[in-house]
């Protein structure tokens, strides 16, 4: 790889890179923000709050991959061709193709990182993610209690707490336990917490009283204590998952069990997330090759850029967009995934030969000048009179 090659490629690189995060840091928040009740209505810490929403980063990364890579492949030709240095690499002798070059070596990059991601790390992030979530709202306390409400776990047993703070702190609690016919216990508390370890799930109770009152007496006993668990083990479900179809490994798609549940009532997700996975390193491709095809020819600067831009993006989009309906089709149709393939195919293959040819995309003169007229029309019709 020469000097000019390890410039655009760094170049490129940069730009994808920075160009990802900003995506999906932005999109990342838009989605962290549906989770916020884990720590204001559930009690979860900030930092459980973080680690949950930051599992579906690999996921979003997955989708914005390809859209970054255009940006940025776009970014780098419009600064090339600024500083007339796709110019001065024609006029060296540089053919269009061999300038493609650099562009694809960052691609294949991208396409690595996609096909990594969309066959193991997208798929563990969100099944670590759906754990997770089960965990947290497997616990009683955390799902069905609501504060300022009397809940009924069981027949003949009533808890209600007053606030749930930050940190799983549980404030004012009250249990009412009818449970046994021999005895009634009520217990108010101060506060408690969870405490979960080998032997089960605790309501651990702080500062507080116990009366319990027994059959065939007529005064209560009443014992105050400062420390106090109370057994929830029995209202603790359990943490077995059914893995959906986004987060099977791809190995899992490839070779599904046949008495697989999912598999028996949907084989046609199956089949279109499985053809989905392998599509997702070739999408780089095609935006790259599209990308450089409408921006990589050598132009001066008073020729406009505009319509290549705004080409290269309405090109990309279209592709996108039936990919994206391909998919869907795919789900009740085993031919969608081949028109897919044949769409990015084509892409690729037509993006090459324009590239190879050297051909410039330049909108039809007819169209330039209809745009022009109303261009002149607009600017007389709002342009402000001049001033004597």
């Amino acid at each position: 790889m020469g000097s000019i090659d390890r410039y655009i490629f760094r170049t490129t690189l940069a730009s994808f890179a920075l160009v990802l995060v900003s995506l999906t840091g932005v999109i990342w928040i838009t989605q962290a923000l549906r989770g916020i009740d884990l720590m204001t209505s559930q009690g979860q810490t900030i930092v459980t709050f973080l680690g949950v929403t930051s599992l579906v980063i690999p996921a979003l990364v997955l989708v914005i991959s390809p859209i970054a890579l255009m940006i940025a492949v776009s970014h780098t030709l419009n600064k090339l061709a600024t500083d007339s240095e796709i110019i001065v690499m024609n006029a060296a002798g540089f053919s269009p193709f061999r300038l493609f070059r650099p562009f694809l070596y960052a691609t294949c990059v991208v396409a690595l990182l996609v096909a990594f991601i969309a066959s193991y790390l997208s798929p563990d992030g969100l099944r670590r993610l759906k754990q997770w979530d089960a965990e947290i709202t497997a616990d009683v306390l955390t799902n069905i209690l609501q504060p300022g409400r009397f809940a009924q776990l069981d027949q003949n047993l009533t808890i209600r707490i007053r606030e749930r703070q930050p940190g799983g702190m549980l404030k004012g609690i009250f249990i009412d336990d009818r449970r046994d016919p021999k005895e009634r216990a009520t217990i108010i508390a101060d506060h408690g917490t969870v405490v979960k370890s080998g032997d089960g799930s605790f309501l651990v109770l702080e500062d507080g009283n116990l009366q319990r009152f027994e059959a065939g007496k007529r005064d209560p006993a009443l014992v105050a204590f400062g420390r106090y668990a109370f057994d929830m083990s029995k209202f603790s479900k359990g943490h077995d998952v059914a893995l959906g179809i986004r987060e099977r490994y791809l190995w899992e798609l490839l070779d599904p069990a046949e008495d697989d549940p999912i598999y028996k009532q949907i084989p046609g997700q199956f089949r279109a997330e499985l053809h989905d996975r392998f599509m997702a390193p070739i999408y780089p491709f095609a935006f790259a090759a599209l990308t450089f095809a409408f921006l990589g020819a050598p132009r001066t600067t008073r020729q406009s850029r505009n319509f290549s831009i705004g080409g290269s993006i309405l090109a990309v989009f279209g592709v996108r967009m039936i990919g994206f309906a391909c998919s869907v089709i795919a789900v009740k149709s085993p031919l969608a995934p081949v028109v897919q393939y044949l769409m990015l195919l084509l892409t690729i293959a037509l993006s090459i030969w324009i590239i190879v040819g050297g051909i410039v995309l330049e909108p039809p003169p007819a169209l330039l000048e209809a745009i022009n007229k109303s261009n002149a029309r607009l600017s007389r019709l709002f342009g402000r009179p001049a001033t004597a």
